[in-house]
This record gives structure tokens, sequence and C-alpha cells, in this order.
């Protein structure tokens, strides 16, 4: 098991449902329905029990046999919402690998996840749209680079939110949307004396008379993220989400089951129109996860990099690849930088509580409507260089930065 931390305690006993499942109340609260207390060693023996049947017998024992019947008796059994899972819909169940999504930014080679997940080619454009700058120059303290970077990310979060969803169920213009004369112009829109505002996506000759709207949808903050490199130099990025804070709350085999059907639209149409990221039959919903590999241009591994945080994992993991190939920054340094982001919406935010709340007014003589308030991200991060591995941990959650 593994010691509360005072993190888990807290969200525990601010959770304004959990204890209604009795599953969930018995794991973590104690018998008089008051949360376990910091540093009370937490087991699972259920969970336990999955993953050594896991580790028998293949991912499988996941949707057959015991743990799909635990999953499904689980689901059709909680009282207030029963869902209608069968444990032919688990055995059904096809795990899909989308193609990663790469482009290049200065000398480098970024990689990321592809669709569903919009992560990879959200990043990518953020970096492509910061490339004409000379961001080094400018460096992590500067206003300006600040502001460069809100409206890169005002403009591929637009481009986002109309054009990405499940690649497999609409047509997702990857290609267009990567396109370096596409990238150029819709960069010109960047006007380093000014907010533009909340942007508007590109058009794309690909995607004309697909029928579809775009618009943002929901996504929660509870994600994990986990980097590893191992002695051979294979790598791991690993983005894992459960969507909104222990999930839908319901429990089998040890484990919460997640609440993803979230990260689709709630208005699957406006105005008889279909949207991009529609819920339907097969489909898998939107998501930020962004797990990134970053190659050097002799196309040795450079970065592994990842973070949680909802719709805001994006601009976190694309400010720490500036961080560290711009301004230079060792890897734990780049994670701990103070967050500056904007999705396209109203409001640039900063950091609360750090050295970001000192762009406040000079973002607002840009024109930009500043908001200050918490930015949790999770980042982990390793960089390769000539001397070996540096591992850095996000200190705005649990996690720790460990080699051999």
């Amino acid at each position: 098991g593994f010691e509360i931390s005072p993190r888990l305690h807290k969200l525990a006993a601010g959770s304004r449902h959990l204890q209604r499942y009795s599953a969930a109340r018995a794991y973590l609260f104690d018998g008089e329905g008051k949360p376990l207390p910091v540093g009370f060693r937490l087991t699972n023996r259920a969970f336990a029990q999955t993953l050594r049947r896991i580790a028998m017998d293949g991912a499988d024992a996941f949707y057959t046999g015991v743990i799909a019947r635990e999953i499904v008796a689980a689901v059709q059994g909680t009282t207030d919402n029963p869902g209608l899972m069968t444990l032919d819909d688990l055995s059904a169940y096809d795990v899909r690998m989308p193609e990663p999504v790469c482009a290049p930014y200065r000398v480098y080679r970024v990689c990321g996840m592809g669709p569903p997940s919009t992560g990879g080619l959200t990043v990518a454009m953020i970096l492509a749209f910061l490339e004409p700058f000379d961001l080094k120059a400018l460096g992590p303290d500067s206003a300006s680079a600040v502001h460069l970077y809100t409206q890169a990310s005002r403009l591929a979060y637009a481009d986002r939110n109309r054009y990405m969803a499940d690649g497999e169920m609409v047509p997702v213009p990857t290609n267009a949307l990567l396109d370096r004369e596409y990238l150029r112009q819709r960069g010109e829109l960047i006007n380093p004396a000014s907010d533009m505002g909340k942007a508007k996506p590109g058009t794309l000759p690909e995607q004309a008379g697909s029928g579809l709207i775009g618009g943002e949808t929901m996504e929660q903050p509870s994600t994990s993220h986990i980097s590893i490199v191992d002695r051979n130099g294979n790598a791991v990025s690993f983005t894992t989400s459960i969507a909104i804070g222990f999930g839908s709350r319901v429990m089998a085999g040890g484990f919460f089951l997640n609440n993803q059907l979230t990260d689709f639209a709630f208005r699957p149409r406006r105005n008889g129109v279909a949207h991009v990221n529609r819920a339907g039959p097969g489909k898998r919903p939107r998501s930020s996860m962004s797990p990134t590999l970053v190659f050097g241009p002799d196309e040795q591994l450079r970065l592994v990099i990842g973070s949680p945080g909802g719709t805001s994992i994006i601009g976190y993991v694309a400010k720490t690849i500036v961080a560290v190939l711009d301004w230079g920054m060792d890897i734990q340094a780049a994670i701990s930088l103070p967050h500056f982001a904007n999705r396209n919406r109203k409001e640039t935010e900063l950091e609360t509580g750090t050295a970001a709340e000192s762009f406040r007014a000079a973002l607002a003589a840009l024109g930009h409507s500043v908001k200050v308030r918490s930015l949790t991200s999770g980042l982990h991060g390793i960089d390769v260089g000539p001397a070996g591995l540096t591992g850095g941990a996000d200190p705005r959650r649990e996690g720790v930065a460990m080699g051999d």
C-alpha cells in the first residue's frame, strides 16, 4: 500500500458524492464516515488480485472473466444511475492505436499522441506559431514572451475545438492543420503589440463540406502521467485519465471506473448541425492528453514529457518544451516554472502565488483580460543529455524523479 498524502486526504474530504458509493466509502473513509487521515497506510487487496490476473492472463483477463463480470455488475448495480454496459460490450472492445503526430520545431522533432487526443496536434501547432519569434532572446521573464505564447495558444485551441475528435469516426484534417504554409499564414495573425481576443478557427479546404461544427467540451483534470527511460534507451510517455476526481466514483476489482463520457459534447447538435465531438457508437471522446517525445537533430531522444490537467495539459506541456529547448532550462526548472496560459477563452491565466503574477500589468496594457488562478499541473519529464538522464517532477502534485 501507500500512505495517504495531504492532497488525497483533501480531495476525499472535499468530494460531495464519494460517500454515496459503498465501495468508495469503504476504501477511503472510516466507520464514522470521516476521510482516512494523512499518513494512514492504504492497502487494496482487491486491486492486487486484479493485477495478478492481468499479469497471468494478459489483457483478456480485463475484458473477459472475473474482472469483466465485476465491472459490469458494478455499472449495472449503481443505484442512482445504473449503466447499460454488458459483458458483450467489454469482450467486443477493440483497443486502437492511433498514429503518432510528429512535427518539426526548430532543429527538433516533436512527437505526440494522435486523435482522438488533441494533444499531439495542438502542441505541434503552438510550437509552429512560436517558431518565427526569437524566444531565446526574450527569455522566460519577459511579458512579451508570455504574450506571444498566449497568442499562439489561442490560435491552436481555436482549431482544436473546431476540427479535432475521433479520427476514425469524423474527418480530422491532420495534414492540413500541420501544413507549413497554413501555419505560416495563420501565425501572421499574431500581433506582438496586442491581444487578438478570442481567435476563430482557420479555414481548411480539406474540411469543406464536412457538415460538422466545433466548440469547447468539458474535460476534468483528474489525470496522471509518468515518464520513463530504461537502461537501453527505450522511452515511455504515459498519460492516463479517469476524468472527474475519482472518476464515476464506482469501483470494481479495487479500482475506480472512469467518467470519460463527459468528454463528449453535451450538446451533440446545434441548429440541427452535428458536433464534431458528439457521442456515438464505438466513438472515443476527445481528450487533451499530451504524452510527448522530443528528438534532436541527430534523431536521438531528447525529452520525455507529459502532464495531467484537463484542457490545460496542452499548454503545460508546450510551455515546458519551450522552457527546455528555447530558454535552456534544466528539466526540473522548466517543470517548476510558473504557468501562464490562454485556452482561447476570454481570460489569459496566470498561476496564483507565483512570479507569473508580475506579468499582469504588462499583459493588461496589451489588451489581455487577466485571471490569476491555480494552475495545478503534474508534469513529469526526463531530459536525455550527453551526460545521461535528468528527471523532473512537478512540485504542484505528488511525484518524484527516481533512477538507478
